[in-house]
This record gives C-alpha cells, sequence and structure tokens, in this order.
C-alpha cells in the first residue's frame, strides 16, 4: 500500500474514532467495561499517545536518525496483511502500559487533533526517506518510514475494534 493510501485511511480511522468519542457519555467515558480490561478513556489515552510516540520514531527515520537493520519476516507479513494475527491477546509492554491513565472526553480530543497535526507535518517527507534506516519498535523491532506510518495504521484500526468491543459489552 502506497503511504498516500496508507495516510488517506488513518484520517478516515481517526475520523471515527472523533466520531466515537463524541457518542460517548463523560460518566461511562471513564468506567471499566464489563468485560473489564480498559475503559474508553484508557483505550483513547493509549491509542493516541502511541500513535505520537510512533510519529516521533517515523520522524527520526525520516532525518536520518536510525539504524540500518532488517525487518523481521513476520513483521513484514503483518504489514503486508494490515492486520496483527487473530485469536491473539497481545500485552502491551510495561513501558507503555505505565503511560496509559484514565483521561477526560476533552483531553483525548485534544490528544486526536495533537495526532492529527503532527502527522500533518511529518507525512510530507515519508516518500522521499531513506527506507534503510530505521529504529526499533518494542516488539516488531526495526521499522523505516513507510512501515511506521503502517503499523500506525494497524494499530488505530486494531484499537477501534477494541472499542466496539467495550460498546458491546455495555450493550449486553
Amino acid at each position: 500500500m502506497t503511504p498516500a493510501k496508507v495516510n488517506a485511511s488513518i484520517h478516515k480511522i481517526v475520523d471515527a474514532y472523533k466520531a466515537r468519542l463524541s457518542q460517548y457519555d463523560e460518566e461511562i467515558f471513564q468506567v471499566t467495561p464489563p468485560i473489564n480490561g480498559w475503559s474508553y478513556s484508557e483505550v483513547y489515552s493509549h491509542i493516541f499517545d502511541a500513535s505520537l510516540l510512533s510519529l516521533i520514531a517515523l520522524e527520526n527515520c525520516i532525518k536520518g536518525k536510525g539504524e540500518d537493520q532488517p525487518t523481521h519476516f513476520i513483521v513484514k507479513v503483518i504489514l503486508f496483511l494490515g492486520a496483527f494475527p487473530p485469536a491473539q491477546k497481545y500485552k502491551v509492554p510495561k513501558r507503555m502500559a505505565d503511560r496509559v491513565k484514565k483521561i477526560t472526553k476533552a483531553e483525548a480530543l485534544d490528544f486526536i487533533l495533537e495526532f492529527e497535526s503532527s502527522l500533518l507535518h511529518i507525512y510530507p517527507s515519508v516518500a522521499g526517506a531513506d527506507q534503510s534506516v530505521k529504529t526499533k519498535h518494542p516488539r516488531l523491532g526495526y521499522l523505516n518510514s513507510r512501515q511506521w506510518l503502517r503499523f500506525i495504521e494497524i494499530h488505530l484500526k486494531h484499537h477501534l475494534k477494541q472499542l466496539i468491543r467495550i460498546e458491546d459489552s455495555f450493550q449486553r
């Protein structure tokens, strides 16, 4: 998938996050769902914090601040397919889990807007970046700028599905 298509997809997914955010009641936004795990608030905190950190890694690749390291084959498959393997529970790296917190809807919207602004600033340089320059993802290993962009898309989609599962658990 081209960077332009990935970028367009990311914007559509972020629009879906904004639409969902506007529908959540502030009180329910903070509540641990019946299925346990993260609240809506914590999902928004994690996904947009992680996405902003991913943009920093992507920007470092663009600026040549990385290494020429191989990308693991399974990671290439994940990026090609556009999804994490199904029926697998993923453990958030401890340093990322420690960053997750309950935030308000206003804070979530601020996070989204900060991400969109950063993406708008960084994206134009992705196509021209040296694809041999990679920075390390805590679970996936070394990714170049295009791979980071694709990862952001996949990660956003993954947690959007989590929001849907949370919504379904409140409706039971």
